[in-house]
């Protein structure tokens, strides 16, 4: 028997069942593989299989591991197979095609991942082959979850975390290009409304740079740079495209799900964000590999410090700056680390649509752009500007400026977006409210979490125009009554379901009063 393709599990381990017929649910369960069957099937019967067995798949030369899930409905006929969304993307199955099951091969590597449960440290190749198996959906979400919580805290060594980052590499697609020089930017997270990677990347390629920006989609943010990408152009590039949209343009802003890019990264990012768990170790495994994958050689990292950011003090965010270099050192990659203010969310919108009309603001210098995402913008590329050599020392922030102001940077985000298929103007939310003051005072606290948790409770990013628009920043002086955000929904339920958590949380931001 032929190999499987790099897409499947691998060879049966016995003869395969019985080819059933397959039938698409259209049920969403994220990235996990999920077969369903009836409960008096008589696979079931005769295999012993239960819910959440682990199942083999395959359809032609096309092969998968999927959860089992049993139906105690007429939902599925008794020789009928049922696929979760994308259970049914990645196997692919022709009109008519049937599908064999089978118990799916053991996993060895699950044997390292015990072993790092008890404490044991694990090297190069037993991280490349729980990493290889992970890609290739060996791995149940139990699974997942454990090999997480056992590398989580400092539980991983830096050969561990710069290991796990090779493998996270090596097991994806890997760009190349030709120039010596291709630089990159990413922010760490956890600051609502920090949307400055179109800015940077217009006033990089403008300053002859090259930025070939791949970006993500929110997990649990209101936004991702990817979702508000989208509402100013095409994101879902293919390779080809994206390579012609660099090449003409100096760069690119596009979503990194489409190029197969350190796709591990993704698995596990969803487990650990329903886990809660941000370990700093896979962190950075996670920032350094697509940095790699994407062929970049020189990257400016921004980490936000703040009370309710994603990282809360400076002492630990020198922690992460110390090893983020030091991993990076290991592959050859220049690194630059910006400490920045992480108390308060970064512009007005926060949300994909609310978020680009920031950015266009910023780009046209509108009037009415955020003057804290412009300066912010500002600073993020100065440094690439300086750790691509393109200005001198000290001198990156007046290139930047002068760039943005004089129009350069926004005719160069206009010459991308028509290269990535065309500049779209974001629309607006037909139903908003204001939240505001209870008394008069001055701004002393903005609660970014719970922030980011209201806008998507209206919505964001599922429903793209929805968010909210902050309408004061820290140390304000407001009145009774005036407004303190401004909630935007696409129905009347979401704004209502949004109002209703901030009626219960009434010091999202919080107001001192006078004294």
């Amino acid at each position: 028997m032929t190999s499987a393709p790099p897409s499947g599990p691998g060879a049966f381990p016995k003869p395969s069942l019985a080819g059933s017929q397959l039938r698409r649910l259209g049920i969403d369960t994220g990235a996990e593989h999920v077969v369903y069957l009836r409960r008096d099937s008589p696979i079931c019967r005769s295999e012993g299989f239960g819910p959440h067995s682990r199942l083999e798949l395959r359809a032609g030369n096309r092969c998968m591991l999927a959860a089992l899930n049993i139906v105690h409905a007429e939902l599925l006929g008794v020789d009928e197979v049922g696929l979760s969304e994308s259970a049914w993307q990645w196997l692919r199955p022709q009109a008519d095609e049937r599908v064999m099951l089978a118990h799916p091969a053991s996993v060895d590597s699950l044997a390292d991942v015990r072993a790092k449960i008890y404490g044991r440290s694990l090297d190069a190749t037993q991280l490349h082959d729980v990493v290889r198996d992970i890609v290739l959906h060996r791995y149940s979400h139990i699974e997942l979850a454990a090999f997480i919580t056992a590398c989580g805290g400092d539980h991983l060594g830096l050969n561990e975390i710069t290991a796990l980052t090779a493998a996270m590499v090596d097991t994806g697609t890997r760009l190349h290009w030709p120039q010596a020089v291709v630089v990159d930017k990413h922010c760490i997270g956890g600051l609502a409304g920090n949307r400055t990677t179109p800015i940077v990347v217009a006033i990089a390629a403008a300053m002859g740079l090259l930025m070939p920006k791949t970006s993500s989609r929110a997990i649990t943010s209101p936004a991702g740079t990817a979702d508000t990408m989208a509402m100013l152009a095409p994101v879902e590039l293919d390779e080809p495209t994206m390579r012609r949209t660099v090449e003409t343009c100096g760069g690119c802003i596009v979503w990194g799900g489409s190029m197969n890019m350190a796709p591990a990264d993704d698995i596990l990012i969803r487990v650990e964000r329903a886990l809660d768990i941000d370990s700093m170790g896979q962190l950075v495994a996670s920032v350094l590999s697509k940095k790699i994958a994407a062929g970049s050689t020189h990257v400016v990292i921004d980490i936000p410090s703040g009370p309710t950011a994603k990282v809360r003090d400076p002492a630990q965010a020198q922690l992460l700056a110390r090893l983020l270099r030091q991993v990076a050192d290991a592959f050859g990659l220049q690194l630059h680390v910006l400490i920045s203010d992480g108390s308060q969310p970064v512009g007005r919108g926060i949300g994909p649509a609310l978020e680009a009309h920031d950015v266009l603001a910023v780009l046209r210098n509108a009037p009415e752009a955020p003057a804290d995402l412009r300066q912010h913008a500002l600073a993020v590329a100065a440094a690439v500007l300086e750790l691509g050599a393109a200005a001198a020392p000290g001198k990156g922030l007046a290139m930047a400026s002068q760039c943005l102001a004089s129009g350069e940077a926004w005719a160069r985000f206009q010459m991308i977006c028509a290269a990535q298929g065309g500049l779209r103007t974001p629309g607006v939310a037909g139903f908003r409210q204001p939240v505001t003051a209870p008394h008069a005072g001055r701004v002393a606290a903005i609660d970014n979490r719970r922030i980011s948790r209201v806008a998507k409770l209206a919505g964001a990013p599922s429903a793209p125009l929805a968010g909210l628009t902050l309408d004061v920043h820290l140390g304000d002086a407001v009145a009774a009554g005036q407004p303190l955000f401004t909630l935007h929904a696409q129905s009347p339920g979401e704004l209502a379901y949004a109002m209703e958590y901030v009626s219960r949380h009434p010091c999202i931001i919080g107001v001192e009063e006078p004294r």
